[in-house]
């Protein structure tokens, strides 16, 4: 089930609010997380019931090994139950989401013909599993208190983050479950929930959905072998990194939202991204659990930067490698998360050599390039094969040339002859989609670089886990008038936007 359909919007989650607070006030809290579990089945099972089954084993044999572990805490043995448990659920991931990659690239390399069959890959098992690993290991380490199965239920299943994130963690959580006033309702919890998840809705039905034609117009070119030039490369590889922004920020916002009108706040995941001075930067506002779960989990342990420059660099390429690898299985995931890595490592040389011969910041000429540096490799992560993804980046770095429609000469009039003896093109018709994909990669580009994010304008109400960044003079979100008419009209523009209703980018990990 979508957040962004009429049947989550107007049946599942005002049947669920009111079952949630009604068996509060009549049954009291337990049976009002029971029903929110159910709830969250319910949510899950809506895309495929047969999958049902794979998550609740996934919830008992973790919480079983988990409730082990934390009894066993410093004992001897217990490293091998928690070696176990992590191999149990690597296994699963790795079936479902690894096994038909690897069948066919030792097929490739060893000329074999063995047949993976068709896996279908279960809705959000990267997110679920991934969440479990982490719990499992706070075990082990004595971290974890003895949660009660319902409170651990709720955490793996909760709907608002169940399919695409947050991948929260349970001392952030378990908290939250077991406050007794939790089901008693607050009009501000609802006023501030429906708020965010307005702007959510709007993000994702009116802006994100409205610039997707024109990436997915370029991409698929691409895919056909056709010789694009450099402006409508760019323009494809822009559209579809504005798309992917407001894709991402839009369900997470949504997802916050919902998660609030059940009094629950959960962990910001997008902190306007494309503001970030440098590479390292971004990877603070991008994705930012997922940030934190590979360095917690992966980085860390690996050694960080503990031994040394040359391990740190490797240590830092081996996540990113890892993390490319966790959003999906094909070469151009493992090459994007490459990209990052050796992003990160010359991001780390560069300010090396800053602090040592007083170079100064970057300041907006940092931004620019680093924003650069995410759009190319964004070409990688969006292309579905790795020939498609080279033909985008031959074009964008001039290899077919430039080209503008003829009527942009006709518009510029004695320029054109100049750009003409410069080797710029100017072909007859694409007008129309000239003019369409930059008009929105103007729109949204201004929108992502200079508005205040949904967390800098509800700052004053905790919109989130940590503390958000603030906003100044009156640009700040608060329950009067004026605000709710302003987020009436977005959340009436995002519900007209419904009938082209698409699946969220992220689902697909």
């Amino acid at each position: 089930m979508l957040f962004n359909s009429y049947a989550f919007i107007f049946a599942f989650l005002p049947v669920s609010l009111l079952g949630f607070y009604w068996l509060g006030q009549r049954a009291g809290t337990r049976a009002a997380l029971g029903w929110l579990v159910a709830c969250s089945l319910f949510f899950y099972g809506w895309w495929n019931p047969d999958y049902l089954a794979l998550l609740i084993g996934s919830i008992a044999l973790n919480f079983a090994l988990g409730s082990q572990l934390a009894r066993r805490a410093g004992r001897r043995g217990n490293s091998a139950l928690l070696i176990a448990g992590v191999a149990v659920n690597l296994a699963l991931i790795g079936y479902y989401k690894y096994a038909g990659f690897l069948v066919f690239n030792l097929n490739a390399a060893a000329g074999t013909s063995f047949d993976a069959g068709q896996i279908l890959l279960p809705l959000a098992i990267s997110f679920f599993t991934f969440q479990q690993i982490t719990y499992l290991v706070d075990s082990y380490a004595g971290r974890t208190r003895e949660y009660d199965w319902l409170g651990y239920a709720l955490f793996v299943t909760f709907f608002p983050q169940l399919i695409a994130g947050p991948i929260v963690h349970h001392a952030e959580m378990m908290p939250q479950f077991a406050r007794r006033a939790l089901a008693h309702p607050r009009g501000i919890n609802l006023a501030i929930g429906l708020t965010i998840f307005a702007f959510g809705l709007f993000k994702k039905a009116v802006l994100a959905d409205g610039i997707a034609p024109y990436a997915d117009t370029v991409f698929a070119a691409a895919e056909r072998g056709e010789p694009l030039d450099a402006i409508r490369a760019w323009g494809g590889a822009l559209a579809y990194t504005f798309q992917l922004y407001f894709d991402f920020s839009g369900y997470s916002d949504m997802a916050i939202g919902v998660a609030r009108m059940f009094g629950i706040v959960l962990p910001q995941n997008f902190n306007s991204p494309y503001k970030a001075r440098d590479i390292i930067d971004f990877w603070r506002r991008w994705h930012m659990t997922l940030s934190r779960f590979l360095r917690d989990y992966v980085y860390i342990p690996l050694g960080g930067n503990r031994r040394g420059a040359v391990r740190r660099h490797g240590n830092l390429l081996t996540t990113m490698l890892l993390g490319g690898l966790w959003h999906g299985a094909g070469w151009n995931f493992v090459i994007w998360g490459g990209l990052h890595g050796a992003f990160l490592i010359v991001n780390h040389g560069w300010s090396r050599l800053a602090s040592h011969t007083g170079l100064p910041r970057l300041g907006w000429g940092g931004v620019a390039v680093t924003f650069l540096a995410v759009v190319v490799a964004w070409v990688f992560f969006r292309a579905p094969t790795l020939d498609g993804a080279l033909v985008m980046v031959h074009a964008m770095v001039g290899g077919n040339g430039v080209a503008l429609p003829a009527a942009v000469a006709y518009r510029i009039g004695a320029l054109a002859p100049v750009l003409q003896a410069l080797g710029v093109q100017f072909p007859a018709g694409g007008g129309g989609e000239f003019i369409g994909t930059w008009g929105w990669i103007l729109a949204l580009g201004l929108a992502a670089f200079l508005l205040p994010n949904t967390q800098e304008l509800l700052h004053r109400y905790r919109p989130v886990l940590e503390r958000s960044g603030r906003t100044q003079g009156r640009w700040y979100w608060r329950p009067a008038p004026l605000w709710g008419a302003y987020t009436a009209l977005l959340f009436g523009m995002g519900i007209l936007a419904l009938p082209q209703v698409s699946a969220f980018l992220y689902f697909q990990f």
